[in-house]
């Protein structure tokens, strides 16, 4: 053995033993670097779940609010077909009372649309258009709990009312949209329903449904003048003209002003 070797051979269970600790330092870097990110991945994770949480609930919430109809816009000439608006003006549902109602729902594209633009578009709509050149009635009505949000959706609706003949706009109180609905009728129907009924208490609301507003004013005009009732007339002529109702012809007024 020369000396080469034999110095090898003294320092080879140090070099070993050096390797060893290399080996160990290097597994142990290893495992504690991997403990310390899942470690951190375990810290992280509830702040991810909690945004995710938070994103979930503002786009449900968003949608809840977005699909809540605040509102109504009942539009009736026969076609009767009723407009369900949101917060934020825009129509989220188009409802016929009747199967003209129905036919012409179907073919009317102002879902999601402002609710002025929806007004216009159905105003234009070729048989609306038609209709309304025959010299038929139109009543055009507001429902809604808030009475702020009402008049200013029934000015926009009189607005759009304001270039065509023979439409009335009102609006009317909840309970009476309620009414209506419960009957089958939509609002503006339902408030010529229930003055003829004052002449004829025997008409029932099918017997109206799919009357023309026309149809459902001369019949009032006529039992009004047959039997010289001194029932109310209200609308029917107008153009725009607008009132809030009680549901049976009467306007609203304020008596804290009367003596």
């Amino acid at each position: 053995m020369t000396m080469n070797n034999a110095l090898r051979e003294l320092f080879e269970p140090i070099r070993a033993e050096e390797d060893l600790k290399d080996h160990t330092r290097a597994f142990l870097a290893e495992r504690t670097q991997g403990y310390a990110k899942r470690t951190e991945a375990k810290r992280r994770y509830p702040a991810y779940a909690a945004a995710c949480a938070c994103l979930l609930l503002t786009l449900l919430g968003g949608r809840w609010l977005y699909f809540t109809p605040t509102a109504a816009i009942s539009m009736d000439i026969n076609p009767s077909i009723e407009l369900s608006v949101n917060r934020f003006d825009r129509v989220i549902a188009v409802t016929g009372f009747n199967e003209d109602g129905q036919t012409l729902s179907h073919e009317l594209d102002v879902k999601y649309r402002n609710y002025v633009q929806a007004v216009e578009r159905i105003l234009h709509h070729d048989s609306i258009t038609a209709l309304l050149s025959a010299g038929e009635m139109m009543s055009i009505t507001v429902a809604g709990p808030d009475e702020q949000r009402s008049a200013k959706l029934l000015s926009g609706v009189e607005a759009c009312a304001a270039g065509h003949r023979n439409i009335d706009c009102y609006s009317v109180r909840p309970e009476e949209a309620a009414a209506a609905h419960e009957a089958g009728l939509s609002c503006g129907k339902y408030r010529a329903f229930l003055e003829l009924r004052l002449l004829d208490p025997d008409v029932t609301p099918e017997a109206v449904q799919d009357m023309t507003m026309r149809e459902i004013r001369e019949m009032i005009d006529s039992l009004s003048s047959d039997g010289g009732s001194d029932a109310p007339q209200s609308g029917g002529r107008g153009n725009g003209h607008h009132g809030q109702g009680d549901g049976h012809g009467h306007k609203w007024r304020d008596r804290r002003t009367e003596s």
